[in-house]
């Protein structure tokens, strides 16, 4: 946030002129004098009591002073993202130069677009490192390389844990240790000798299938358009693993993949399997081909067999054994190994100019795909409130968004997918009430379509900005993170104990329990609000299934929950006559409303728009606002609330007014120094004079 700012101050004048050719005369003292006043506030007259005319002095026959010249650096770099060009530099010295004119034209351009949304990425952090992890074994293709029936080695894909009707390998690769030669365990190196594979083995185990990422037309019955070969215009920033475009031998282009044939299915429905195969007794030798223990059959598919189940729910490939990939393979992320993530996709390292002209690109796994374009729709979100001058409440409360071809990808198979191993108890195999309804997806938005952005106008009735986003809900994974992240980005708060004492206490309830309540008798109601977003992921639990008091969720005899209810209700608020939701003892009326209840009730706080205010000002002045800014500040809320919470009239005032331009002309040191402020207008007029004979030089 700090960085424009400090570029503005740390460019010497001197340098700005040679950047300009020396464009202009050295000032005559009269003129060095006015340099010097004008340091203490280029705008001038005072416009509805906040800003003032940035013109002042700019327009005429005489040449611009140094301290308009530092003004302008810094308009360029706040509303332009750049330093100012030489024929710019030029502009502004031409009689007529209308300052006015030229601050709104660029309030409508793609800098102050981009300053105002990194402001908040920087500020919520939305971009996520490695310790975040997202390859679900439900949509994660793996690949082993084997040998086919004539000694060469051939590509197999597969998933994890996938259920088969072959007792020998079911849950385990298509291929047992016998038939293949290799012992394979997930997300383990294969051990072993390879050994050809029979033919008769490899088509009825297998299927070729030429998959989404090789083809831009997979969805029909041949498809033609090969990345690379008839694929004549795709995306740049589209672009496949090389490896994954070869086959072993490094050399032959891929035409087609070889899938394991459940994996490669295309229904959308399937129905629950259950195998029959009883658990292995302790010490028992196990069955031959296999290197673990048979997959223990799961009551709940013995008592539902049969019964329909969508093929998008993480229960499908773990009980199921008609549901696959889909056409193209296009529910699932292929992977170059047998890893846990293993890699897919290049990326682009760094985009200050968009995805389509990165600064340089590596190899990155399934799960960094899913995050960068996760937080690439948080900046598109943001970047159109700051475009259109929308509401900025709307950053939490909107329902639209914006998707692109691998947004569209994640949100009809992977976030599916999140749901609902843990909730089959309750009656719920599948998200029953998405956060973004798959269905809000436009059919016509395809995975390759990385740089075509698609404005959703409405994901559902549960979304709500940025608060119901994956890489919100992702970044702050717990109740308590996530009520805690809106507390300090949008209210500008945190929480600090009034003392240090934790006096030991078996009290569960943190907003009484001594050293506690001071932070959670705030904290735990706001984090009531997400108590209906299951934590570390994005699937919501509704009352119908998920009641706050839940009597099938009491505490025993024992003072024990049974073990299915404890993911989801909280012994220490719980009885012998009923479970409570985890997190809503703090409020039931939060947990209801859901986060578009935070969402509403946090925007009609007066502190919201004042901290809106404060964030804005502070990045544009690049420093924290001080005591001698409330005038300012009370003067820009008013403005900001008056003009319907949007954010170009704030930003406009900010940059006219006489705190702005002092920014531009103060030095690191006397704001580092920490110095009284009349000793810093003191060392204003030092400058000033300082400035002068650097001038006359």
């Amino acid at each position: 946030m700090r960085g424009a700012r400090a570029l503005r101050v740390l460019i010497a004048p001197a340098l700005l002129a040679a950047a300009a050719g020396a464009l202009v005369a050295p000032p005559s003292s009269a003129a060095g004098g006015a340099a010097g006043g004008a340091a203490g506030g280029v705008a001038g007259s005072a416009v509805g009591g906040v800003a003032g005319s940035a013109a002042g002095g700019v327009a005429g026959s005489a040449a611009p002073t140094l301290a308009q010249y530092r003004y302008f650096r810094a308009l360029s770099l706040d509303l332009v993202g750049r330093l100012p060009t030489r024929a710019e530099l030029a502009e502004i010295e031409a009689p007529g130069f209308d300052m006015d004119a030229w601050i709104e034209r660029h309030l409508d351009g793609p800098g102050y677009v981009d300053r105002l949304t990194r402001i908040y990425m920087d500020v919520l952090r939305l971009e996520l490192g490695p310790a975040v992890t997202f390859a679900p074994r439900e949509t994660t293709l793996h690949r082993l390389q084997v040998l086919g029936p004539d000694g060469k080695p051939i590509y197999v894909y597969y998933r994890h844990n996938q259920r088969r009707l072959d007792p020998v390998i079911d849950g385990e690769f298509c291929f047992s240790e016998p038939e293949s030669g290799l012992r394979v365990v997930n997300s383990a190196p294969a051990a072993g000798t390879p050994i050809p594979i029979s033919q008769r083995l490899l088509d009825e185990r297998t299927t070729l299938v030429r998959p989404f990422w090789l083809y831009r037309d997979y969805l029909s019955v041949n498809p033609v358009q090969r990345y690379g070969a008839g694929w004549d215009d795709p995306d740049s920033a589209y672009v496949p693993l090389p490896e994954l475009l070869v086959e072993p031998d490094g050399k032959t282009p891929t035409v087609e993949v070889r899938v394991c044939k459940e994996e490669a299915q295309t229904a959308d429905v399937g129905h629950v399997y259950a195998s029959d195969v009883p658990r292995l007794p302790k010490g028992a030798p196990l069955p031959a081909g296999r290197t673990r223990p048979p997959l223990p059959e799961d009551p709940y598919a013995k008592e539902h067999r049969g019964e329909p189940i969508s093929c998008r729910s993480a229960l499908a490939p773990r009980m199921s054994v008609d549901c696959g990939c889909g056409i193209g393979l296009v529910h699932c992320m292929p992977g170059d190994s047998y890893g846990r993530d293993p890699r897919a996709f290049v990326l682009p390292a760094h985009v200050p100019l968009g995805v389509d002209q990165p600064i340089g690109a590596a190899p990155h796994s399934s799960s960094g795909w899913h995050k960068f374009w996760w937080s690439q729709e948080a900046i598109h979100f943001m970047s159109h409130v700051f475009r259109a001058d929308r509401d900025f409440r709307e950053m939490l409360t909107a329902r639209y968004t914006f998707i692109n071809g691998p947004l569209a990808q994640f949100y009809l198979s992977s976030a599916p997918a999140a749901c609902c191993s843990q909730h089959k108890s309750f009656g719920m195999r599948e998200d029953e009430e998405p956060l973004f309804l798959p269905r809000a997806v436009p059919p016509v938005v395809f995975p390759h379509d990385v740089s075509d952005w698609t404005f959703i106008p409405d994901r559902g009735p549960r979304a709500s900005g940025l608060i119901t986003m994956p890489v919100f809900l992702t970044k702050y994974a717990s109740r308590r993170a996530r009520a805690a992240a809106l507390y300090s980005a949008f209210l500008c708060k945190s929480f600090t104990a009034e003392h240090a004492e934790l006096p030991p206490s078996t009290e569960p309830d943190l907003m009484v329990r001594p050293g506690c309540a001071s932070c959670h008798a705030t904290l735990e109601p706001l984090a009531a609000y997400f108590s209906r977003v299951e934590e570390t992921t994005w699937t919501y639990l509704p009352a119908a299934r998920f009641p706050i008091e839940n009597p099938a969720c009491k505490v025993g005899a024992d003072g024990k929950m049974r073990s299915a209810c404890q993911p989801f209700y909280d012994p220490a608020f719980s009885n012998r006559e009923r479970g409570v939701l985890r997190g809503a003892y703090a409020s039931e009326e939060h947990t209801e409303r859901g986060p578009a209840g935070v969402a509403a009730d946090m925007t009609r706080m007066p502190e919201f728009a004042a901290c809106a205010v404060q964030r804005v000002t502070e990045g544009f002045l690049g420093r924290a606002v001080r005591e001698e800014d409330e005038a300012l500040l009370g003067s820009l809320r008013e403005r900001f609330v008056s003009r319907g919470y949007r954010m170009r009239p704030l930003v406009e005032a900010i940059v006219r007014s006489p705190a702005y331009s002092r920014a531009s002309n103060l030095r690191p040191a006397l704001e580092r120094g920490g110095a009284e402020r009349g000793g810093a207008e003191r060392g204003g007029a030092e400058r000033g004079g300082a400035e002068r004979g650097e001038g006359a030089r």
